[in-house]
């Protein structure tokens, strides 16, 4: 987030950031609940908007093509995971 523009440092990136938190936070809670189904859910809701986020980003050129494609590739195999949980539950 260093790269982004200083205000949007605070918006964008930092909403980026929590993001990924609160995705992880699911994902831990998911792992230690009977009732995994609404919580990967709404895990793979945030992953939606993560990407959309970080789509922005790009398009706005606060992260460079490299970057896009990095991100997109771990977001596309968290979501591959999380959906292969949902279906496995």
């Amino acid at each position: 987030m260093a790269k982004f523009p200083r205000d949007q440092r605070f918006l964008l990136g930092d909403r980026i950031e929590n993001m990924l938190l609160d995705i992880l936070e699911d994902l831990i809670d998911a792992t230690y609940t009977k009732e995994k189904m609404n919580i990967l859910r709404r895990a793979n809701l945030k992953l939606e908007k993560l990407r959309f986020l970080v789509r922005l980003s790009s398009d706005m050129r606060f992260i460079n093509l490299g970057s896009y494609e990095f991100s997109s590739r771990g977001i596309n195999e968290i979501g591959r995971m999380v959906g292969g949980w949902i279906k496995a539950s």
